[in-house]
């Protein structure tokens, strides 16, 4: 008799991914689910005896479908595969009922040892299926290469400061310089900003990584910091580029990691302290022609700390991302 699993994740090409890693000799019936709602009409129906559950999700999120599988009492065995790899998340879905965590990508011979572990499977099911008839959209695929990617970076973030770090869905969009404003949706309701640009280049791929720092959150990043001092324009330009290190950093190795190669970055350059949005894409009209601008919002719980990071990779460039996604299905 088949074992009804259940895939939630609003990544196609995670879904593919994980089906994929499945082992092959284990007899399941398999169902998906691009949200927690998703995942729960498919539980009410008997399809997820085991649930893989993604976290970051719109409509309902992993952690929200966690506690809504216990307050219906619903007996599926929750595993959680997220790219959100914080100490913090792995904590909070084991307390929430989840079996176990396994980090994006996920691999095979892990998650095959998770389902020995916990005895629901044997041990001669241990080779990875092949991969399973699902459509994937390229921007999907940038997706969810970003959200890997921003779940690095921000577990750096997290170890460092002691705190957790709220991650969204990230957006993927295809600009003319016009557009570039319209994407910073994260942006808009900030008094004023303070921004650094980091360039970076390598095998045929090259653009600017631009993190949009809201000036109310300096108080706080001093304070996480332990900056001790007077905060003037120079503390802040201080920790504006501390922060700006991190982040960037780590996210473009994510991104760097997941596509096999590696990237030259270029000294970080700040554009701007206590402006505008408007004012300072104004200032820099001519920097960035048409580009794909992949955006990820970070905030930290409890406190008033909020930045926007965008990878703008230039048009040159598709083409060779386009090949190397590809290349991950």
């Amino acid at each position: 008799m088949s074992t009804p699993v259940l895939i939630c994740d609003d990544s196609s090409m995670a879904r593919k991914q994980i089906a994929r890693a499945l082992p092959e000799g284990w007899g399941v019936e398999l169902s998906f689910a691009g949200d927690g709602a998703e995942a729960l009409d498919a539980l009410r129906q008997g399809k997820g005896d085991i649930l893989f559950l993604d976290l970051t999700m719109p409509v309902l999120d992993g952690y929200q479908t966690l506690e809504a599988i216990a307050e219906e009492g619903l007996s599926t065995k929750v595993i959680v595969v997220s790219g959100d790899i914080q100490p913090d998340a792995r904590r909070r879905v084991l307390e929430l009922g989840a079996l176990e965590f396994i980090k994006k990508p996920v691999d095979g011979e892990q998650l095959a040892a998770v389902l020995e572990r916990f005895h629901l499977i044997g041990r001669k099911a241990a080779a990875a299926r092949g991969a399973p008839e699902i459509a994937v959209d390229i921007w999907d695929c940038y997706r969810e290469v970003a959200n890997v990617a921003m779940g690095q970076a921000a577990d750096l973030l997290a170890r460092m400061l002691d705190v957790f770090v709220i991650l969204p869905v990230p957006n993927v969009n295809y600009l003319e310089a016009s557009e570039l404003r319209m994407a910073l949706t994260a942006t808009e309701d900030y008094d004023s900003i303070s921004a650094v640009c980091q360039g970076y280049i390598g095998a045929g791929i090259a653009g600017e990584a631009l993190l949009l720092f809201n000036d109310a959150s300096f108080k706080d990043m001093a304070r996480l910091m332990k900056f001790e001092g007077r905060l003037d324009s120079c503390a802040e330009r201080e920790l504006l580029m501390d922060v700006s290190n991190i982040l960037i950093g780590a996210c473009l190795k994510g991104v760097a990691d997941q596509l096999d190669i590696r990237f030259s970055q270029g000294h970080p350059t700040v554009l701007g302290q206590h402006s505008k949005i408007s004012d300072l894409l104004q200032a820099n009209a001519g920097r960035w022609a048409r580009t794909l601008a992949i955006e990820i919002n970070y905030a930290i719980e409890d406190y008033n700390i909020n930045c926007d990071l965008l990878l703008l990779f230039t048009d040159e460039s598709i083409p060779v991302l386009n090949d190397k996604l590809t290349h991950l299905l």
